[in-house]
């Protein structure tokens, strides 16, 4: 696990030998253990590395035999040692025992192809010399972050978009589009990011870029198209893959430690259960908001040993910028406080890679919000009846259910027959549009709409004869997943020198989990039932039915705390604030809330994420120590 930057212009020599090592520094905490540069007349390429695999020679960049191709690689490839003995079968010759080389040469060998061959995580790069082409990959899921842009005649592209800030040539500027989206979604909605002239590039796609021309294409795709199986086949087929997944995801060289963070979850039960590592980490703040003493029952129970923390309110409240300024764009998930201190535990106990759950609700159709409105089994058995029915007639039955009068089981009745886009945006909603632009300043109250953010996603699936469980499945895969849950796990882990593994979230699990019936999966007993089985095969059967929590997170109580209601008032107070906000409404909203008026905890919390992001990167130019490991 790595940080990579580069550039691609006609400065000079010495230009680029200079502004390429300031842009390193800048990610030195995604790779403290070594680093390398390579510049030529057309291009830049930084590298920080945290190593795993062939320690002693596997730096970056990598060149292939005649020098004429350099590779720069963020992330870890699970088939690597089947794909090199592929590639020596055709004559390619290796210097090193990494996977980096392997996607070197396998991109001679198979040209952009080789991102269907890799298995794993990944955001690369590849400078052609000769071509003067930038050839560059992420991951199908994007687990691992790549971002790009020109501006100007420059062209940049990068693990983080924080390593732009020292060239230069890079204009900072807000992107105005960007706010109102993020309102709504809590994390950064949009394709081009909060940095004006910036983008991500999306998971599962590639991108060439020669002659001052970008050319992006998708190489992958989630494809839900269910098998003919019973039951009891489709939990063999979820254990099979799970346990395969995670011994592939366990590996490194002698001597790295690698752990599991243990949450009482079943995901991350789970796959300590599986892996069943020296070592699990818990964390946790005070007896409302705490997990810890359940996670250290089931290590007990499993024979583990586990290493937890309490937070206190405090320590958490002041790391507050700190976090939000490694997340790059502001992220108001309250769970980016807890993850930040989970993997900052691990790495003070002297562990580099990490095993954890992501995943596990995308695929397999963890979250109640694809439907599950009803405590009641018998108005869960009726919907799963009712969706048997060809689609126009549940469509047809949905629309009477949208204008009915109220009563006890019609919200469910209605997500299960209705389409899916019709109400589903993923799984955060904080302010509604209307709610966004009451309180923003016109100038900034713009930007992509909710139907046109997921509007791609929908039309993808829409005529498509499956769930409308798996339709919002597709979506958040594509929106929630890589934008807010993937993002701040990269983040969070990467700002502590620490690698984030997610044995779930894996290629072949995919493929297990896109032909497996919805209905095994999201049913009347409940939340991915078929994953939650396969589970309590190697647990106990308390864990594998627990409701999903998530990482919880006293923002509630902090809120209407006198010390953190008054922060954060202070803050909203400020003049800067005036430029994008109604300051009264703000300040009025702090108050309700404070004063148990209104619950406005997400709200606020988001508006206030927002405004520490941007003082840290656009008013007071924030920037950590910077020291080697």
């Amino acid at each position: 696990m790595c940080g990579f930057v580069a550039y691609v212009n006609d400065d000079s020599l010495q230009m680029k030998e200079t502004t390429i090592q300031k842009m390193m520094d800048r990610i030195i905490h995604r790779g403290p253990d070594d680093s390398g540069k390579f510049v030529d007349e057309h291009a830049a390429l930084g590298f920080r590395r945290l190593s795993f695999i062939d320690v002693k020679s596997g730096n970056q960049p990598i060149f292939n035999e005649d020098d004429s191709k350099a590779i720069l690689f963020n992330g870890e490839i699970y088939n690597f040692k089947e794909l090199r003995q592929e590639l020596e079968g055709a004559g390619h010759t290796f210097s090193t025992h990494a996977d980096t080389e392997v996607i070197l040469h396998g991109y001679e060998e198979w040209g952009q192809n080789i991102t269907k061959r890799l298995r794993g995580m990944f955001g690369f790069i590849i400078w052609d010399r000769k071509k003067q082409e930038l050839f560059g990959a992420r991951d199908h899921f994007g687990i691992k972050p790549v971002y790009y842009g020109k501006i100007g005649e420059t062209f940049f592209v990068g693990s983080e978009i924080k390593a732009f800030l020292d060239h230069p040539d890079f204009k900072l500027e807000l992107n105005k589009e960007a706010l109102k989206p993020y309102l709504t979604f809590q994390y950064p909605a949009t394709e081009e990011t909060f940095f004006k002239g910036i983008y991500k590039l999306p998971a599962g796609h590639f991108f060439h870029y020669k002659d001052g021309q970008l050319k992006i294409e998708e190489y992958w795709d989630a494809n839900f198209e269910a098998e003919d199986m019973n039951f009891d086949q489709a939990v063999d087929r979820i254990e099979a893959a799970v346990k395969e997944s995670v011994k592939a995801h366990s590996f490194a060289d002698e001597g790295i430690k690698v752990g599991s963070f243990l949450s009482a979850g079943v995901d991350s039960s789970y796959v300590t259960a599986m892996m069943r590592p020296d070592m699990t980490f818990s964390i946790g703040f005070d007896s409302t908001y705490d997990e810890t003493k359940d996670a250290r029952e089931l290590a007990k129970r499993l024979g583990l040993k586990n290493t937890d923390m309490k937070l206190t309110n405090e320590t958490a409240f002041n790391a507050f910028p700190t976090i939000q300024y490694y997340l790059d764009e502001p992220d108001s998930n309250p769970s980016v406080v807890p993850l930040y201190f989970l993997t900052k535990l691990a790495k003070d106990n002297g562990y580099k890679a990490m095993l954890s759950g992501e995943g596990a609700d995308e695929l397999f159709a963890g979250y109640t919000d694809y439907g599950f409105n009803t405590n009641s089994k018998a108005i869960r058995w009726l919907a799963d009846q009712l969706k048997k029915l060809p689609r126009k007639q549940r469509y047809a039955l949905g629309e009477k259910l949208k204008n009915a009068k109220n009563f006890h089981g019609r919200l469910h009745l209605y997500h299960a027959l209705a389409p899916a886009r019709e109400d589903f945006v993923g799984q955060a909603y904080i302010f509604s549009p209307e709610e966004a632009s009451d309180i923003l300043k016109q100038e900034y109250d713009c930007g992509p709409s909710v139907d046109e953010i997921l509007k791609p996603f929908f039309d993808k699936v829409e005529d498509l004869d499956i769930d409308e469980v798996a339709k919002r499945q597709y979506v958040d895969i594509h929106q929630w997943m890589p934008g807010d849950i993937l993002l701040k796990a990269d983040k969070m882990s990467m700002a502590n020198s620490l690698e984030l593994r997610v044995p779930l979230l894996d290629k072949e699990i995919m493929a297990v989990a896109q032909t497996t019936p919805t209905k095994y999966l999201f049913n009347y007993k409940g939340t991915k039932w078929a994953f939650r089985e396969a589970a309590n095969r190697n647990l106990p059967e308390e864990w594998a039915h627990r409701p999903k929590m998530g990482f919880p997170v006293p923002i509630r109580a902090w809120l209407r705390e006198e010390k953190y209601y008054q922060q954060v008032r202070d803050l909203f107070a400020q003049d800067f604030v005036k430029e994008f906000f109604d300051q009264d409404k703000l300040l009025q909203l702090a108050d309700d809330n404070f004063e148990g008026k209104v619950d406005g905890r997400r709200k606020l919390w988001t508006i206030y994420t927002f405004l520490i992001w941007y003082k840290l990167y656009f008013i007071d130019n924030f920037k950590p120590a910077v020291k080697e490991a």
